[in-house]
């Protein structure tokens, strides 16, 4: 893993440029070594890549760097007036009159703050480093490529980071002399290209069309090196690759690994694009998603909380309990990575696996999980830790072997429907009178019994094909139903959301409790409610019906 590193750190990999199609040819060539099919899928998407910047203020140059995203400023560069916005939280804009304004504010610049930026009409957002470092950023809530109707959403402002001391320091001469003008220049290339993506793949013992298998994915293109965000990563993946490919004989489905593009600098355009173009096939025959993404960090040593889908948390317990004495957490996956295919319906497990745990007592915004030089150019071999890349390449070995090579897959419906049920008794002790959901919590319960009973069925079983499709069709009603808002062929924009988002409309009833907006708001829950009995429904009847 550390000679693969060795070369993959040789090239900066920007999304769709050459650099980063000749280091994804290396990656082929090692796939092709261990015995797997290769294709490398060329696609348009839209990439942004920053350029140089600079900030002015109060007679100051202040070190900085811009974002993927961020609108060019032209030669003359944005001066306006700054706002200070603390650290961007939406109580922080409420009643702030920032149009045609610079905004400045503590802490990342990210999506979220993006999108109160844009709304509010800011002309232009200048954020202060969590830490000592410059971060490269993707500011854009737009999930993948956007469309003719998310386009609406991409940044309408210039967008710059400065040095922490440096935004202090600006922040404290803003709030002790009164009004004070910043200047932002940025340079961000932004727009269509042709960007790779490397699909490799093994059979199982069925090679038809519909024959079932697992997918194993993380991004190849990085912010300047990108040795263990995401190099390390790909390395994992190739050994998973190569010790998988080693005992071939003992899999019960296929592997398909991918190779994303346009992570960085596209907000996941390469996932979003292959769920799309590949959308039936994925729906037909992927029984589950296994995500990476910057393994073996020097000192990162938590993998408790890596997120997965409950019905996949027995297995993520069992892997990093047997591979890094951890006990683990049971976290739900955030809305991040290249997790694509919740829409579809396919179970995912993991992302970014080790972490650098918090110190008690330190502020969460400067805590860096992954390590202070995650996103910058600090991010080279050195930052690797071999034993640590071993140890967590194990637990996806482990992960990967068991998806292969389960007879009966290892998902786990019982506890998704455990999950679920609490998240509504908790929506029912606060809806009280407003809307009655105790249909949801009837089938909650039948999905647990449904799913029990099937794994007794199965285990006196010889033939497991019709139980595992039925986990299959179970799956394509709840995970888009835990993971979305709840439309299966398009993708929610790039920013936090509540779990089971598709019931947000009942959060939202219950917000409203005794104004004159509930009765409006109840329409909307009632309609999210169908939705989640009827996906509750073809749950249980998929399970109860093999």
């Amino acid at each position: 893993m550390m000679r693969n590193l060795g070369v993959m750190a040789e090239r900066v990999k920007l999304a769709g440029t050459p650099e980063e199609l000749e280091s994804l040819r290396f990656v082929e060539a090692r796939m092709q070594s261990f015995g797997y099919r290769t294709t490398v899928l060329h696609h348009p998407a839209y990439i942004s890549l920053p350029g140089a910047a600079r900030v002015t203020a109060g007679g100051m140059a202040l070190p900085c760097i811009t974002h993927s995203f961020s609108l060019s400023s032209g030669p003359d560069g944005l001066t306006a007036p700054l706002a200070d916005l603390g650290t961007g939280r939406p109580a922080d804009f409420a009643g702030q009159d920032v149009r045609g304004k610079i905004v400045l504010i503590e802490g990342m610049a990210t999506p979220a703050t993006t999108a109160r930026a844009n709304r509010a009409g800011a002309a232009g957002q200048l954020h202060i480093s969590p830490d000592d470092q410059l971060h490269e950023m993707c500011i854009s809530p737009v999930w993948g490529s956007p469309s003719d109707v998310t386009r609406a959403h991409l940044p309408t402002t210039v967008a710059v980071t400065v040095e922490r001391q440096a935004g202090l320091a600006l922040r404290d001469r803003l709030r002790a002399g009164g009004p004070l003008d910043a200047t932002l220049f940025a340079e961000v290339d932004t727009g269509w290209r042709e960007t790779p993506l490397l699909v490799a793949e093994l059979d199982g013992p069925d090679a038809g069309g519909e024959a079932p298998f697992v997918m194993f994915s993380g991004h190849h293109d990085t912010w300047h090196q990108g040795v263990m965000d995401n190099g390390a990563a790909n390395a994992t993946m190739m050994e998973v690759a190569r010790l998988c490919a080693g005992r071939r004989g003992e899999w019960q489905r296929g592997l398909r690994f991918c190779f994303w593009s346009g992570h960085s600098q596209g907000r996941y355009s390469g996932s979003a694009w292959y769920a799309d173009a590949y959308w039936d096939e994925l729906d037909r025959r992927c029984v589950a998603h296994v995500n990476t993404d910057s393994t073996g960090g020097r000192g990162a040593d938590d993998l408790a909380h890596s997120g997965a889908g409950s019905e996949l948390w027995a297995l993520a317990a069992e892997a990093v309990s047997a591979q890094a004495r951890q006990d683990y957490a049971r976290v739900r996956s955030g809305r991040n990575g290249d997790q694509s295919f919740w829409g579809i319906g396919i179970p995912a497990i993991f992302n970014s696996l080790s972490r650098h745990a918090r110190p008690e007592g330190t502020d969460p915004q400067a805590h860096m999980a992954l390590g202070w030089w995650w996103h910058t150019a600090s991010d080279t071999l050195d930052k690797i830790d071999p034993e640590r890349l071993a140890r967590d390449t194990r637990v996806f070995v482990h992960v990967v072997w068991r998806l292969l090579t389960a007879p009966l897959l290892p998902l786990d419906y019982a506890d998704h429907a455990r999950a679920m049920r609490g998240e509504l008794q908790s929506l029912q002790a606060r809806l009280g009178d407003l809307l009655d959901i105790s249909l949801l919590l009837k089938r909650t319960d039948a999905l647990e019994h449904a799913a029990a009973a099937l794994a007794s069925s199965a285990a006196g079983a010889m033939e497991l094909s019709r139980f595992n499709a039925a986990l299959m069709r179970a799956s394509r009603a709840l995970v888009p139903l835990d993971y979305t808002q709840g439309d299966r062929f398009r993708h929610d924009p790039a920013l936090e959301q509540h779990p089971w988002p598709s019931l947000q409309p009942l959060r939202h009833l219950a917000d409203a409790a005794g104004t004159a907006e509930a009765p409006f708001r109840r329409v909307s829950a009632l309609q999210a409610s169908n939705r989640a009995a009827h996906a509750l429904r073809l749950a249980i009847e998929a399970l109860e019906a093999p």
